[in-house]
């Protein structure tokens, strides 16, 4: 693998150490499911997986099929679940490959149950039950009854999402869903796994726990929670190298339409960085890297593949030296969080912004 100087550092000691401190947190009656989709939130799910299985993960949950297969081709015998909808025409790649898929229709029960008795074992579902995000499940309980009772399929789960508006309605929402549990049960269903809580609802509301977590953006190192319960790291860095420096006189201007304009004589910084690697082009003119120590702001329009720091009141600065686009947040250095609020969108986003052209390199330390 070729390694440009534009490169995403990940920290895989910090990943174990937040997955660790997320499932004591949880209790050992609770099983964990790590949320690696959108390529692991950006970091690189194939190369990610193995430290969160090997620390206990009890699935590994992505969005689509297609981000299953993926992991499958990698890990033959690892626990793969679908959070999302998946078309009926893939629906038998499911059964085909182990994998465990979310379903909310006796449409789509059909389907994966004749597919499970074509390949001879029952497809594993969690039923997905509506209570108030209106995006997918159903609510209907004789649906959900007659799903259970489909030949060809195993429901292991049954679960719910939260639109996390305020904790009112989040404790409506957990109210609806264990009722139409407590229903089913009735009916003499049975689930091993029922789950309602992602990140924020697994540290916030300890009773949304259940019987498994799905934390996401927390094992990155995300926090969006209000509880001190449990502590985590960022896991990404981003870096790159000066690729020019150039003295410029105060009324000359850089980049497109010459949008910012020196006030000063003044000392910029060519990077080898822009909105084709992930970064976000709302920065441009507000975000900021760190260049020995010092906050650079970025100035200019943010282009495809560069940008432009003003580096004046950096001391011996020098083409080659290490800047750094995100950090921690210490040391004068840009964290996701600032970058998201910077740019007016969330730290998920830019997150999974981040493209594949950046080489990642994975470290233990």
């Amino acid at each position: 693998m070729i390694i440009g100087d534009t490169r995403i550092s990940i920290n895989l000691k910090n990943l174990a150490d937040n997955f660790d401190a997320v499932k004591e947190m949880a209790g050992p009656d609770v099983a964990v499911m790590a949320v690696v989709k959108a390529n692991g939130y950006g970091h690189g799910a194939v190369k990610i997986a193995q430290t969160l299985l090997d620390h206990g993960a009890r699935y590994l949950a992505v969005a689509r099929i297609e981000e299953a297969l993926e992991l499958r081709a990698a890990y033959p015998h690892a626990p793969l679940f679908v959070l999302g909808y998946t078309p009926d025409r893939l629906l038998h790649l499911a059964v085909e490959h182990d994998i465990a898929c979310t379903l909310f229709s006796l449409h789509q029960a059909d389907i994966l149950g004749e597919a499970g008795m074509t390949y001879g074992c029952d497809a594993t579902v969690h039923i997905k039950v509506e209570t108030g995000f209106n995006r997918l499940g159903t609510d209907n309980i004789e649906e959900l009854y007659a799903i259970c009772r489909t030949p060809g399929i195993h429901v292991e789960g049954i679960y719910s999402h939260l639109a996390l508006k305020d904790r009112t309605s989040d404790e409506i929402q957990l109210r609806k869903f264990l009722s139409i549990v407590k229903a089913l049960e009735n009916k003499g269903c049975r689930f091993r796994y029922r789950h309602i809580a992602d990140s924020i609802s697994a540290v916030d509301y300890p009773d949304f726990r259940l019987d498994m977590i799905r934390p996401g953006a927390i094992l990155y190192g995300m926090k969006g929670f209000e509880s001190d319960a449990v502590t985590v790291k960022p896991v990404m860095s981003m870096h790159t190298r000066i690729a020019r420096i150039r003295r410029i006189k105060a009324g000359e201007g850089v980049g497109y339409d010459l949008d910012w304009v020196a006030g000063r004589d003044s000392v910029i910084a060519t990077l080898p960085f822009g909105y084709a690697d992930g970064y976000p082009r709302a920065l441009g003119g507000k975000g900021y890297v760190t260049i020995r120590g010092q906050k650079c702001p970025l100035v200019g329009i943010m282009c495809m593949d560069q940008c432009v720091a003003d580096v004046t009141d950096v001391p011996g600065v020098s083409e080659g030296d290490e800047v750094i686009i995100y950090g921690d947040g210490t040391g004068n250095t840009l964290s996701v969080p600032e970058a998201a609020l910077l740019a007016g969108c969330n730290k998920n986003e830019i997150l999974c912004r981040l493209t594949s052209r950046p080489a990642r390199i994975y470290t233990e330390e």
